[in-house]
């Protein structure tokens, strides 16, 4: 595990050595893209995935300093198109940044040695595969969440990162935050009280996704590529652009799509020796839509940690008159203080009849928001310094795939506020209750009708990443989704 102390101290040391040599900078040595030698010379990225978040990630390296464009990457003919379309009107007005090839598969750009990066923004059956051919090739990955489909992919990504030595950095903004580092912070050294439950939220509302008949795949699409790794039988049109987001096959869930970078926050404020959650279970259900969809549109999950603190997540799409938004954390503290998340963070202590502002002292990052705190690590060839490493990815997007083996392992249970002992945990119990009403009394889902779907109660090794007790067999069978051949995640052994 790489400690956040080193961490950062690398992070300090880049902006000493930066300063020093006013620009130019000389940090060699790891096996990926010994090239790029100071701050004079380009990082060549590949962007592949070219919907939705695809164009956030071409603007974002657009902008950052001394970037090329090299490679748009889409499986879309026409998508990939319209996106070449706009790049190079871009480059006909002499922009020097979008010297850009269009490609449909990945894998040709990898083979570029002139590429430095690959810059993954597909749906998320892809992001491990990309990821760790990237890592084989020499290529520094910025990867969007959830960095794995599974857990163990995402091992396999962790390893190939320190077996390659390349930068892999996550799609979680937050983790380029200075104010989130400097609460945590806080949270750790004993500032403030010790924290005792990080609760996360992931209430943004959504539609329905209706249903769509199985037939053959757009003419544009190659659809083959498209699904690469992912085990799926027939297409429907629900799978592409987006909606592939509700499907388990190529998705998971809104708890590690949006809720990923929620789940991140959450976990980053846990005590920094704690890694893996040892029990973990959901409760929840797809309510009122009647849909397609396979993933939850509602649920309550908690984990605990070895240590005893905790992490509660809250997923609420289904929209009703007076939905609140809520996409953000609270922290429960020791004592029984809350902070919140309102315009900054706000403290109510034990006694107080109302909230006051907590100061925050900014905490360690790597300067430069998201894009260009890759682009420093990349340039230092220092992976430590990622604003969200391989590692702490791993331990995050893990949290959220236990939560959603355990709602996938679930049985259905009449819609009451009693439909989930939590094992006695009376904290669950009582933010869970607070969830029902909603789904009961703002959206009007019926309590003699509707079902939940409760999951079990699992329990995980966090040395062995694998699970244990009741239920152990069938978790563990999720924890790795299979594979077509030619597409297949590689085993530890063959990295």
């Amino acid at each position: 595990m790489i400690s956040r102390q080193k961490s950062s101290s690398s992070r300090r040391q880049f902006i000493k050595s930066t300063s020093a040599a006013t620009g130019s900078l000389l940090i060699l040595g790891t096996k990926a893209s010994g090239a790029i030698q100071g701050a004079n010379d380009r990082v060549r990225i590949a962007v592949a995935g070219l919907n939705g978040r695809g164009q956030s990630h071409i603007a974002g390296w657009s902008k950052a300093e001394n970037t090329e464009l090299a490679y748009v990457i889409d499986p879309d003919a026409r998508v990939l198109k319209n996106s070449m379309k706009v790049l190079e009107e871009k480059a006909s007005q002499g922009n020097t940044k979008f010297k850009t090839q269009a490609v449909s598969d990945f894998r040709e750009a990898l083979d570029d040695k002139n590429v430095d990066a690959i810059s993954v923004a597909t749906p998320n059956h892809w992001h491990s595969l990309i990821t760790i051919h990237g890592a084989q090739a020499g290529k520094h990955v910025y990867v969007e969440k959830p960095m794995s489909h599974d857990v163990g992919e995402g091992r396999i990504v962790a390893e190939a990162q320190k077996k390659y030595g390349v930068v892999i950095q996550h799609g979680t903004q937050k983790r380029s935050s200075a104010t989130i580092a400097g609460l945590h912070r806080m949270l750790k050294s004993g500032e403030l009280p010790r924290l005792k439950i990080a609760y996360g939220y992931c209430c943004k509302p959504r539609d329905g996704i209706g249903h769509k008949p199985i037939g053959p795949p757009p003419a544009n699409l190659n659809w083959d590529l498209w699904k690469g790794p992912a085990v799926i039988e027939n297409y429907h049109a629900n799978y592409h652009p987006y909606n592939w987001h509700w499907f388990w096959e190529t998705g998971n869930g809104d708890l590690n799509n949006q809720g990923t970078h929620e789940l991140d926050v959450a976990r980053w404020a846990l005590d920094d020796d704690q890694t893996h959650p040892i029990r973990s279970m959901a409760i929840g259900g797809r309510f009122q839509w009647d849909d397609q969809g396979k993933t939850p549109n509602t649920m309550f999950a908690m984990a605990e940690y070895p240590n005893g603190q905790m992490v509660f997540f809250n997923v609420r799409n289904v929209n009703y008159a007076n939905y609140e938004r809520q996409v953000m954390n609270e922290y429960y503290l020791e004592d029984g203080s809350v902070i919140v998340e309102d315009g900054g963070y706000k403290i109510k202590r034990p006694g107080a009849s109302k909230a006051e502002k907590l100061d925050v002292e900014p905490g360690d990052v790597t300067p430069g928001g998201n894009w260009d705190s890759f682009i420093a690590a990349v340039r230092a060839a220092e992976p430590e310094m990622a604003n969200g490493t391989a590692q702490e990815a791993h331990y995050s997007c893990t949290l959220g795939h236990l939560m959603n083996n355990s709602y996938r392992l679930g049985q259905e249970a009449p819609f009451r506020i009693d439909a989930a002992p939590f094992d006695g945990n009376e904290a669950a119990k009582q933010h869970f209750v607070k969830l029902h009403e909603l789904m009961r009394d703002g959206v009007g889902v019926s309590e003699s009708q509707a079902k939940y779907t409760v999951g079990p109660m699992l329990t995980f090794d966090p040395a062995t990443e694998r699970h244990v007790g009741p239920f152990a067999d069938q978790a563990n069978a999720l924890l790795k989704n299979p594979n077509n051949p030619g597409f297949r995640v590689p085993a530890l052994a063959d990295l």
